[in-house]
């Protein structure tokens, strides 16, 4: 009974001096950091100056950031959807001639969240504060001010298009 009782408190700080170990090299352990070449705001673009002969481009997630090609190799990527992706520039035989990471961020300062219980409406305060429509918007919000924007652009078009 007494080598029962020695072999359990053994094991008992066996156990306790890995939990210690384990939480201190948890401590000591740096947390995985993201090095994000590009920062961009939601709904914002900027311009990346593009490495010779690229011939394709890969978007790792078109719903976070989105790009288009200008002349003298100068390429718009813009904000599309909160979250990090990654961005490739290949030459025509594959080869990766650069890779960027891609952070897009959330509301700037100027943009208030309005919650009313679990609905959520989004308004750009610039300096007034008018409707807009951000990702995580209630349904009815989001649709009701995109199909008011896609009914007054199809007006603005069918006017122009008059003349």
């Amino acid at each position: 009974m007494a080598l029962f009782n020695a072999y359990r408190g053994l094991r008992i700080r066996c156990v306790v001096v890995f939990c210690l170990a384990l939480g201190m090299a948890a401590l000591g352990t740096p947390a995985p950091v993201f090095a994000v070449d590009l920062t961009i705001e939601l709904d914002q673009a900027t311009l990346v100056k593009m490495p010779e002969n690229v011939t394709t481009i890969v978007v790792g997630n078109p719903l976070i950031a989105d790009t288009s090609i200008q002349a003298g190799g100068l390429m718009v990527v813009t904000g599309k959807g909160y979250g990090v992706t990654n961005m490739l520039m290949l030459d025509r035989s594959g080869s990766v001639l650069m890779e960027r990471s891609i952070e897009v961020r959330g509301p700037t300062p100027d943009t208030i969240i309005v919650h009313r219980g679990v609905e959520r409406e989004s308004y750009s305060c610039t300096p007034m504060c008018e409707r807009r429509i951000a990702p995580g918007d209630s349904a009815s919000y989001f649709d009701g001010i995109l199909n008011q924007t896609g009914r007054r652009n199809g007006q603005a078009q069918a006017g122009a298009a008059v003349k």
